[in-house]
């Protein structure tokens, strides 16, 4: 049944009962797997320009870079059934071309195109085109020999289409209940990876004190803010040296660089309430409640606080908990199928966080 737009909604009025909840669905996966595939295919390319910089790397400091990738995706488990050892091929193979991964960029974009398959009336043609393409692309096996002769090129193809995808979609998409699904996916799965991006790599990568400021060590939190987009943004804001400290109070606290948590969490806030119907004063739901908790917390909070008080792992810890929460009841109380991936999948990104 195809979706008729209608006349605008009083916020008091649940979101749900104008959107087909199969419409919602696939709307908001196919924003979350574009989003994810992006992120991998980013954090993937700044982990071998970083060894292409550092090629006197032990063996012990290379296999610390591509597991600090398995931990920070939770696919840890999956990834030693089928492979041995963690090292630049295996990891580069599992992450970007493995169907057994459910989150490896072929996958993540392969639901994408079946979620966006499903509402093809509802997207615009460029939106579609464009995200087909990019399937097409790593269908084919020229993708594969282009990721082992240039890594750099292939990983900058699959960036440069989501991007043009969400530049799309920005463009074309019209600002009704199924824009806020498409942008509530979008920013929900982007705080999720800035956590585990900054969780992972500040335990695995933090330094002795004797090597704080040196080469390797710049480069490594380079790298990090590399992962996030935001080693530009970082320099324009504090242009002194790169400090771990300060990479965690960027991408945790900043208000207006788009990747960084306090921001995305703003915007997961924002559209859960046009979602839900609530109430900004006085939600009413336990995933409203949860993102108010972590919005005051980002908005009251400091690094140092986080530090000395909390602990840096259990606080993102507890955010992407939050975060999980929240997901969950959106897709629970307003979406009533399983999402056009492998069976489970669902339940995977549930529990693997």
């Amino acid at each position: 049944m195809p979706f008729t737009p209608k006349d605008p909604v009083p916020m008091s009025r649940p979101q749900a009962t104008v959107m087909l909840s199969r419409v919602a669905h696939s709307l908001y996966w196919m924003s979350r797997y574009i989003e994810r595939a992006e992120n991998l295919a980013r954090l993937l390319d700044v982990n071998h320009q970083l060894l292409l910089d550092f090629q006197g790397l032990n063996d012990g400091t290379i296999k610390e870079h591509w597991n600090s990738i398995l931990a920070s995706s939770g696919d840890e488990d999956v990834f030693r059934e089928h492979y041995e050892h963690a090292d630049s091929r295996s990891v580069t193979e599992f992450f970007a071309f493995d169907k057994r991964n459910t989150n490896s960029i072929f996958s993540c974009v392969y639901a994408a195109r079946e979620n966006a398959r499903m509402v093809r009336d509802q997207i615009s043609v460029e939106m579609w085109e464009t995200i087909n393409e990019l399937y097409l692309f790593l269908h084919d096996s020229s993708a594969e020999q282009l990721r082992a002769t240039d890594a750099g090129e292939f990983f900058a193809n699959i960036k440069r289409s989501a991007h043009l995808f969400q530049g799309l979609t920005a463009s074309t998409y019209s600002r009704n209940e199924g824009w806020e699904f498409i942008e509530f996916g979008k920013f929900l799965e982007r705080a999720d990876k800035t956590t585990r991006i900054l969780d992972v790599k500040y335990h695995i990568l933090l330094p002795s004190a004797a090597d704080v400021g040196g080469a390797v060590d710049t480069a490594q939190w380079q790298a990090v803010l590399r992962s996030a987009s935001a080693l530009e943004a970082y320099r324009r804001f504090y242009v002194r040296e790169i400090l771990p400290w300060k990479v965690a109070e960027f991408l945790i606290f900043s208000d207006s660089f788009p990747r960084s948590l306090h921001y995305c969490v703003a915007e997961v806030d924002g559209f859960l309430r046009r979602i839900l119907g609530e109430n900004t004063a006085r939600p009413r739901t336990a995933a409203a409640r949860a993102s108010k908790r972590l919005l005051a917390d980002l908005q009251s909070l400091t690094i140092t606080d986080v530090l000395q008080e909390h602990g840096l792992h259990e606080f993102l810890l507890d955010a992407q908990k939050a975060l999980d929460r929240i997901g969950d009841e959106v897709v629970q109380t307003t979406m009533f199928y399983p999402d056009e991936a492998e069976p489970g999948e669902q339940q995977q990104q549930q529990t693997q966080q």
